[in-house]
């Protein structure tokens, strides 16, 4: 992939003290001295498809889901063969299916479970017409066809070991108890995985791409490569320029986005977004647009005003010239880089907490700060879940408990229903337009942490038993650890977070293994 160095503009005071005087770093103060230069990657995948079509203004409470993206092509697979009968010799191998007449059959019901699969499930499937495999050239014809998954009902023949060696996943399926019985039921785990011996020999597989009998078990396992097929390849759009929360994300996220994601990395300087906001500010019709967003908002009857109204007629305007920017680029992410700084805020005239919880609400991805280490996970969370991920600051795990909070945080939490929110001010500093977002106790959360280095992340299921309102950033969870907090403790790396409503821990540890590149730590037991 070609790339090109570009120079990105560093904010001055991006401690968010613009006043000159010469007391101590807030703990935000250091993002100004990790700015810099930074490799960009070249053209991929273009992601404008997915761009959300609704504003803000125009979403109603309940009902509402997030655009879809790509869906995920699947292509099943029938592999069987069909013995003839010898005399005083072993001629046939397990398996309810040995002749052409019953794999046509069972061809029909594997179609029609599919299909009903898909209808079950929150996120696109292309299911593709079932390929009978019993020679080599029905092998060679499946092995032509485009897909993203390789779903095969390993009923018999020995095909498997050509198509495990190379193309896209492989996912095999087997029957036990459902009927017709299938010969990979007894030697998947030894003939398949490995191969013959007692250690495993397929790197590309392990034991979790195996399903027995149960094509609801398939779901999480799509949902997972769904979520990695368009996570990779995120257009990012850095406003200002990428800025990394520290050194080593600086130094590690843009390679490992690049290379690892294949993300295309794309920034706009702050004096070109000023003067298409300055442009904005000019047009009646646009103004009017947003007075109407903003009534709109603050209409709704979970939502009470806590700040002054100009800052929120300000983010959706703001909100407005980035969704101009989006569509010019075909960018689906995007963030402010110093987004605490004077340069960001006075440019707004508000900070842009509000600007990011809307856009993820509306089906973005946008998080504080332009920082991968944390960008990275937050866009395949919400690919995966179907819904926003929220990042945030951690805090110290202790008594099981773990605590984040942030003001840009989204409310349409569980893809569909807007949450109650108080609109009041950025915490740190007392100006503009944030969100305090009443999450909901009881909820199970995914909590996602990755390291700065972008090589591991951690993760654990929780529980949200408190949403308070310490003077921290405004919205804030209490987070009951469900798995090894002692151990989280002793090990945690990293500090931004991502949270998103729902238990997807498997699907994020298969997402990653498909991947490779990261190490995934999970301190929750495994569900299922």
């Amino acid at each position: 992939m070609q790339t090109n160095l570009r120079q990105l503009k560093v904010a001055g005071d991006a401690a968010g003290c613009g006043c000159g005087c010469s007391h101590g770093l807030t703990r935000r103060g250091f993002l100004g001295n990790v700015g810099g230069a930074t490799l960009l990657g070249g053209a991929t995948l273009m992601l404008a498809s997915r761009a959300p079509a609704a504003a803000a203004g125009h979403v109603t409470l309940t009902g509402q889901r997030l655009p879809t993206g790509k869906p995920l092509r699947v292509l099943p697979l029938l592999t069987y063969d069909c013995p003839q009968r010898q005399d005083k010799t072993s001629w046939r191998n397990y398996g309810g299916i040995q002749t052409a007449e019953v794999a046509a059959q069972e061809a029909k019901r594997i179609q029609a479970e599919l299909e009903q699969l898909a209808q079950s499930l929150e996120f696109p499937l292309e299911i593709l017409p079932v390929s009978l495999v019993a020679d080599p050239a029905q092998l060679a014809a499946a092995g032509a066809i485009d897909c993203d998954v390789r779903l095969v009902f390993a009923a018999g023949g020995f095909w498997m070991y050509e198509l495990a060696k190379a193309g896209p996943p492989l996912i095999v399926f087997v029957r036990h108890r459902t009927e017709p019985h299938y010969l990979w039921y007894e030697i998947a785990h030894w003939r398949l995985l490995r191969a013959n011996g007692d250690e495993m020999s397929l790197p590309q597989m392990t034991v979790e791409d195996v399903v027995v009998d149960d094509p609801q078990e398939l779901g999480w396992r799509l949902r997972a490569l769904y979520g990695l097929k368009n996570a990779r390849g995120t257009k990012m759009l850095a406003i200002g320029g990428l800025v990394a929360y520290s050194q080593p994300g600086q130094e590690c996220g843009p390679p490992c986005a690049r290379d690892v994601w294949g993300y295309e990395l794309e920034t706009l300087p702050y004096e070109t977004f000023a003067a298409r906001l300055q442009q904005a500010r000019a047009d009646q019709q646009v103004l009017q647009e947003i007075e109407r967003q903003t009534d709109a908002l603050l209409s709704q009857p979970n939502v009470t005003l806590q700040t002054d109204r100009q800052a929120v007629f300000n983010t959706f305007l703001a909100l407005h010239v980035t969704r101009g920017f989006l569509e010019e680029t075909g960018a689906t992410n995007f963030g402010f880089g110093h987004c605490m700084g004077r340069d960001v805020i006075g440019m707004l005239d508000t900070p842009p907490c509000l600007l990011l919880a809307l856009a993820n609400d509306e089906g973005y991805t946008a998080y504080c700060h332009t920082d991968l280490t944390h960008t990275l996970p937050g866009v395949l969370m919400r690919w995966i879940a179907s819904r926003p991920s929220f990042v945030c600051n951690s805090h110290f795990p202790h008594d099981g408990l773990f605590t984040v909070a942030h003001c840009a945080a989204p409310r349409r939490m569980n893809g569909r229903d807007l949450e109650p929110a108080a609109i009041m001010t950025h915490y740190e500093s007392d100006f503009g337009a944030a969100t305090k977002v009443e999450y909901t106790k009881g909820q199970v959360v995914t909590v996602v942490v990755p390291n700065l280095r972008c090589t591991k992340w951690q993760g654990f299921r929780g529980t949200i038993i408190d949403t308070p309102s310490r003077p921290a950033c405004r919205s804030q969870m209490d987070i009951q650890i469900d798995g090894d907090w002692r151990g989280l403790q002793a090990h945690l790396e990293g500090f931004h977070t991502q949270v998103c409503y729902g238990d997807y821990l498997r699907e994020i540890g298969y997402a990653l293994r498909k991947l490779g590149h990261l190490e995934w730590q999970n301190f929750s037991a495994v569900t299922g």
